[in-house]
Formats: structure tokens, C-alpha cells, sequence
């Protein structure tokens, strides 16, 4: 379970990554990461329609940003509900 869990931690490290990525290469009002490479801002490596598909593909990686982060913070909080121990130090001894 444990691997299960370090694995989906990867993923979304990845997911962070990979989504920053694409946030820093869509075109801006200063023309973009793209331009800091030497790219001509005119130039699209992925055709015409290349900052739409970006905005979708944003869209798309941050909602399932949002539900990662939801499920990984449930999924932590349960793992450290599981390892508390039931002590409970105010317990009362019945004499006979």
C-alpha cells in the first residue's frame, strides 16, 4: 500500500512538472518562454492553433492538479488516522 502511495507521489511530482512547463511555453504579452529560446514568436512548433490547444491542455492539467491534490490529502490524512495507537492516558482503574 505503501508503494501505491509513493508512486502516486511521483505522478503528481511529475504532473507539477510537466504543468509548469506547459504554463511557461503559452504565449504571453511578452511573447512567451518560447521566445527566450530563440524561437520566432510567428513560428509555431505545433501549427496555428497551438495556443488553443494549450489553454485546453492547461485547463485540463490543472483539474486534474485540484483532484490530485484532494485525493493525496485525504489519502494522507486516513494513513495518519491508521497509525495513531487508541491510548488514551485519562482512563479510569475500577478497584475491587
Amino acid at each position: 500500500m505503501m508503494a501505491l502511495y509513493f508512486i502516486s507521489i511521483a505522478l503528481f511530482l511529475l504532473l507539477c512538472i510537466v504543468l509548469c512547463f506547459v504554463i511557461l511555453i503559452q504565449e504571453s504579452k511578452s511573447s512567451g518562454l518560447g521566445a527566450s529560446f530563440g524561437g520566432d514568436t510567428s513560428d509555431s512548433l505545433f501549427g496555428t492553433s497551438t495556443p488553443d490547444v494549450l489553454k485546453k491542455l492547461t485547463g485540463w492539467m490543472a483539474f486534474i492538479f485540484l483532484g490530485a491534490c484532494v485525493l493525496l490529502s485525504l489519502w494522507t490524512a486516513a494513513m495518519g488516522r491508521s497509525q495513531v495507537p487508541d491510548y488514551n492516558p485519562y482512563t479510569i482503574e475500577q478497584r475491587d
